[in-house]
């Protein structure tokens, strides 16, 4: 990585950077805009739904001009019928099922404007928002002028610069252990450790092997590789469980994941697990499609 200059304090109200016990925070100003354009698409397309559904319950209707009044008094309530006037027809209890009508049509027409009107504007926001627009400003300076300049907000790679440099103890190896080491000269305790470690130096994929954790609930945990996630602005982390056909291992791993869970971190989100078993070992695809899926 190349090293940009950054501020490890506050660099606006809603964006701080801050160091606290070996972990880089960012606050949700910050890294909320980066959900936002996903969030709008997804908004779009459950209005177009309900604008679907709204329109298939509308021509299910009888077609029935005018609108419900209704006029209650006390616990008696008049439904009239209006077309040409403000005060309209009063309906008769006999004609019970006209109100309901008249209520429906109302409804699916308020709720057909109402959604129309958000889908148009979130698309006119579409066309010319971008989540990282802030960030670009900052990029697309030339580098003599970004050496003058600090930015309002930290740019990705500045954040993912300051997580790297960041010092941190590993797990110790126990005397006797096999001495395996990845293809940049690191020690890890498996093969299967090793191939992943592989993958991701070839692929540029930057990681920390065993960073501690503090589960609460459970302790430190050594994830076998920690990244810093450019897509959420936070950590996650990839745990392989290599011996998943002994019971012993297996309850401890099920344990384990299940203290990640109680402490906010989910599979598929910020917790990436592989397994593997004497007869089912490492698959090279699976690695690549959680790389491409989680990592990039």
């Amino acid at each position: 990585m190349t090293a940009n200059p950054i501020i490890k304090k506050r660099v606006n109200n809603n964006v701080m950077i801050i160091m606290i016990h070996s972990k880089i925070e960012v606050t949700e100003g910050g890294k909320n805009m980066y959900d936002l354009r996903k969030k709008l698409i997804q908004e779009q397309s459950y209005l177009e739904t309900i604008i679907k559904k709204a329109n298939e319950l509308i021509s299910d209707l009888p077609e029935i001009s005018g609108n419900l009044r209704i006029s209650q008094n006390h616990e008696n309530v008049r439904y009239y019928h209006c077309v040409d006037d403000r005060y309209g027809e009063y309906i008769s209890r006999e004609n019970s099922e006209l109100p309901r009508l008249l209520a429906q049509k109302k409804y699916n027409a308020s709720v057909l404007k109402k959604a129309e009107h958000r889908f148009k504007q979130i698309e006119k926001l579409l066309k010319d928002y971008s989540d990282n627009e802030i960030e670009e400003i900052y990029n697309s300076l030339h580098s003599a002028r970004k050496a003058l300049v600090t930015p309002v907000e930290p740019t990705i790679e500045q954040l993912e610069q300051l997580w790297y440099d960041e010092p941190y103890s590993g797990k110790a190896f126990q005397e006797g252990m096999p001495l395996i080491l990845t293809e940049r000269g690191e020690r890890v305790r498996s093969k299967s450790e090793k191939i992943l470690a592989d993958y991701f130096s070839r692929n540029n994929i930057h990681y920390k092997y065993e960073k501690p954790l503090n589960l609460g609930g459970y302790g430190i945990v050594y994830p076998d590789f920690t990244f810093f996630s450019r897509k959420l602005r936070k950590e996650i982390y990839w745990e392989h469980e290599g011996m998943m056909d002994k019971s012993e291992y297996a309850k401890s791993a099920v344990r384990k994941i299940n203290s990640y869970q109680a402490n906010g971190i989910f599979p598929g989100e910020r917790l990436i697990i592989t397994y593997e078993t004497e007869q089912d070992t490492l698959n090279s695809e699976i690695i690549h499609e959680l790389t491409e899926r989680y990592l990039r």
